[in-house]
């Protein structure tokens, strides 16, 4: 027994470490196949990490390339350069005094600049306010065939003026004619005509040169071929003469290249003559000849004809008794057909009032300038900004001397005018403004393109932020121009064909601000692009359009601003316009603008019951104020900051009663029943508020921020000055609520023609006193302010004299 025990228990024994083993196994097999699915779940998850970075870094890529990726479609310009033979030359460069060239890239540049012998003023070239000129400008320019402005530079008037003479293969010729009379004196005047090549696109030569031959400007360029230009004199005589072939690093320098080619030389009637000398650094084999300036000392009465001309064109150039003629052809032609279209004359205005209409709207006209480059962009997803797609820009400027490069929503105002006057060109500038939307549906608000351009932006300008939007008033405009105009768009009509080409790009526009713009509340909308940076009174809203109006006080996303809540009920009704003209589905379109022209929805988000006011809304205090305050490191200077007074809160911005407050009646939100709307012209006429002799002040007298500075250096802008384009919208809705049946009419009515009354005669009064149209004009006494000549909307006034709205 003892045995077997000790035998069972051996066996048993045995046994178990046969199991033990086969557990062994077993476990090994079952740990490896741990291991192995530990491993796999742990390649895979790496797997799905470097597949999620690497889509991360491929929607990254994609996303950073999305700002500056133009949008795929057909382009709207598709005829441009030699295709337009009556547009391809013109006074193009409206930031100069006198200058022309062709709407090509690479186009030769042309013109003028002058100095008093023996005065310190310096040599005159950019349009500049610090020249301190009395008086430039368009007295006639028909913005295709010819133009004629007078400048005053005492003792000196210099009266420019050029005619085109069509036909041919490479543009036609044209002549410019310079024109010097001096009072009281017969002081000696130096006149330098010049010839450039703007190398921006890479060095111009070998394709493209130019050089002297006989005192004449000789050329070549692909484009263009040969051409030759001639100086004639045709009234007085030349007293001394010197030119130069030069080079100069680039078109923006070249007044200071031409300081650098005068020599003083002694001359036996004028003593001490500068005088042009040759270029030293075309010794350098790299440099080739970009610049021929031509110095000619004239004593008035003088006249020099510029007469361009291609070989291509057998009929003979303008000049002398036959330009004379012609030019006052010219003349004669425009008043008429100026009258034609504005009948002023028929309206009881003066001789001298229609004349400064007529130059209103043609110094609009010439400002139309071409420009070709690159804008710098950045996105929320690239550090560093990156160029846009190079592209040309036919476009209206706001002022030839501060601003002369291309602003969105001013164009919007200028079409309103060049529309009126010429339909082609306007067409053919809202083309080309499209044609610089990207895939996203975003359009740079500034445009900032070619050297002389980007030479007068300050630093801070420069980069434009795909965040940013500006007033839709472009799509607006051409909404309208649409309406009243209607056979223009039949099917068939080139123009039809244009806008069939506009539609998806301004469906795209539409829709980014829908994408972008949307505020936290439904049907709300915001402003992006604002920044507290501590120094400002109220953080500036650049977007708007309307920089410095006093907005919520602390920027933040629960912001709600009425103006741009409007703006997108005029844009929703503009592509309804233009969606139904082009037998497009307009529901969409409808369906928003109705949601927006809701008044209870409007009421809701910007309506006060205290002060019966339309208003945004934020987080707002109006206890703050601008102090001096002392850094923390002794070495750093004292600024002038902002102050806050008392916490802010959320609430409706009531205290900034002005332009913003209007809107829901400027673009035409509320019905002509509308109770709110009889509450807003009850208070339009109150002399405490908005009204004054000369116009809609910008803000309310009795706000807080009326006229005050928004930092140490910054002056108010929008805070109670008068702005035309503003005083034009509230000009429209006042005529249009007076047309319509309502218990508002006569109360619009009668606003209407006391508004029309203070603008057009302060405006003509101050251009009859200064010789400008200004950017704005003052709430107190209705003087011009801000820069000078500004023939952008201020130009509106021909508009408002016609009541052509």
């Amino acid at each position: 027994m003892v045995k077997q025990r000790k035998t069972v228990t051996l066996q048993h024994k045995l046994g178990n470490n046969n199991e033990s083993s086969s557990s062994s196994a077993s476990s090994e097999v079952s740990t490896s196949m741990k291991t192995f699915k530990l491993v796999s779940k742990w390649k895979t998850m790496l797997g799905f990490i470097f597949l999620g970075i690497a889509v991360y870094v491929g929607i990254l890529g994609y996303l950073e390339t999305r700002v500056n990726t133009p949008f795929d479609d057909e382009k709207v310009v598709q005829e441009s350069g030699l295709q337009v033979p009556e547009r391809y030359w013109g006074t193009y460069r409206p930031g100069v005094y006198m200058g022309m060239k062709s709407r090509d890239p690479r186009s030769p540049l042309f013109g003028l600049m002058w100095y008093q012998v023996g005065s310190s003023k310096g040599i005159r070239h950019w349009c500049d306010q610090n020249d301190n000129l009395p008086s430039y400008g368009w007295l006639r320019h028909d913005g295709v065939t010819f133009g004629e402005q007078k400048i005053e530079d005492p003792p000196h008037t210099i009266v420019t003026s050029f005619v085109k003479t069509p036909g041919g293969e490479h543009g036609g010729h044209w002549t410019v004619r310079v024109n010097v009379t001096a009072k009281g004196t017969t002081a000696p005047l130096s006149l330098i005509w010049y010839g450039a090549l703007d190398e921006t696109l890479g060095p111009a030569s070998p394709h493209s040169r130019l050089w002297l031959q006989r005192g004449a400007i000789m050329g070549h360029t692909p484009q263009l071929q040969h051409f030759k230009l001639n100086l004639v004199t045709y009234l007085g005589k030349i007293l001394h003469k010197s030119s130069s072939e030069a080079h100069a690093p680039g078109v923006h320098l070249l007044k200071e290249k031409l300081y650098s080619l005068l020599r003083v030389e002694k001359h036996r009637d004028f003593g001490q003559l500068p005088v042009l000398g040759e270029d030293d650094e075309l010794n350098d084999e790299d440099k080739d000849v970009n610049f021929l300036p031509i110095q000619m000392l004239i004593q008035p009465p003088f006249i020099l004809d510029l007469v361009y001309t291609t070989e291509d064109l057998p009929t003979p150039p303008l000049k002398g008794d036959e330009y004379t003629r012609v030019l006052e052809e010219k003349k004669r032609s425009f008043d008429k057909e100026f009258e034609e279209k504005f009948h002023l004359g028929q309206k009881g205005y003066s001789e001298e009032d229609i004349n400064i209409a007529k130059a209103g709207m043609s110094n609009m006209i010439g400002g139309i300038g071409y420009f070709y480059g690159a804008s710098r962009v950045q996105s929320q997803y690239i550090k560093e900004s990156v160029p846009y797609w190079r592209a040309p820009l036919y476009t209206a400027v706001p002022s030839r001397s501060f601003f002369p490069r291309g602003f969105l929503w001013d164009e919007g105002f200028h079409g309103l005018l060049i529309g009126r006057w010429n339909q082609d060109i306007q067409m053919d500038i809202a083309a080309h403004w499209l044609d610089l939307i990207n895939v996203e549906g975003w359009i740079p608000r500034e445009q900032i393109l070619g050297p002389e351009a980007l030479a007068r932006v300050p630093k801070e300008f420069v980069v434009q932020s795909n965040a940013a939007a500006n007033p839709p008033m472009l799509l607006i405009q051409l909404a309208r121009f649409v309406k009243i105009r209607p056979k223009m768009f039949e099917p068939h009509s080139p123009y039809r064909a244009m806008l069939d080409r506009m539609f998806p790009r301004l469906q795209a526009w539409y829709q980014w601000f829908q994408n972008t713009q949307k505020g936290e509340e439904p049907t709300s909308y915001r402003w992006r692009g604002r920044e507290d940076d501590g120094l400002q009174l109220n953080p500036k809203t650049l977007t708007s359009g309307i920089d410095d109006y006093p907005r919520a006080s602390h920027p933040t996303d629960i912001e709600r601003h009425v103006d741009l809540r409007c703006w997108m009920y005029a844009a929703a009704d503009a592509m309804t316009i233009i969606a139904n003209a082009l037998g497009r589905d307009s529901d969409k379109f409808a369906a928003t603008r109705d949601q927006l022209g809701d008044e209870e929805l409007l009421n809701e988000l910007h309506w006060s019951p205290h002060t019966l006011t339309y208003a945004d809304y934020g987080l707002h205090t109006d206890a703050v104020r601008l102090v001096r305050q002392m850094p923390k490191n002794p070495n750093e200077q004292p600024r002038v900051g902002r102050s806050v007074q008392a916490p802010p809160q959320p609430k409706l911005v009531t205290s900034a009663f002005g332009y913003v407050s209007l809107f829901p009646m400027l673009l035409k939100v509320l019905k002509p029943e509308s109770d709110r709307l009889g509450m807003i012209l009850d208070k339009l006429d109150k002399p405490d508020l908005l009204w004054s002799p000369f116009g809609l002040r910008s803000l309310s007298k009795s706000s807080p921020l009326y006229m005050k500075r928004n930092t140490e250096h910054d002056p108010p802008y929008w805070r109670g000055q008068i702005w035309l384009n503003i005083n034009y919208l509230a000009l429209s809705a006042l005529k249009h609520y007076s047309s319509m049946d309502g218990p508002h009419a006569a109360r619009a009515r009668d606003l209407h023609a006391k508004l029309s009354s203070n603008v057009v005669s302060n405006v003509l009064n101050e251009y009859k006193r200064t010789g400008y149209l200004w950017e704005q004009y003052s709430g107190e006494d209705g003087k011009g302010s801000g820069c000078r000549p500004f023939n952008g909307w201020t130009a509106l006034v021909a508009l408002i004299m016609a009541e052509e709205y």
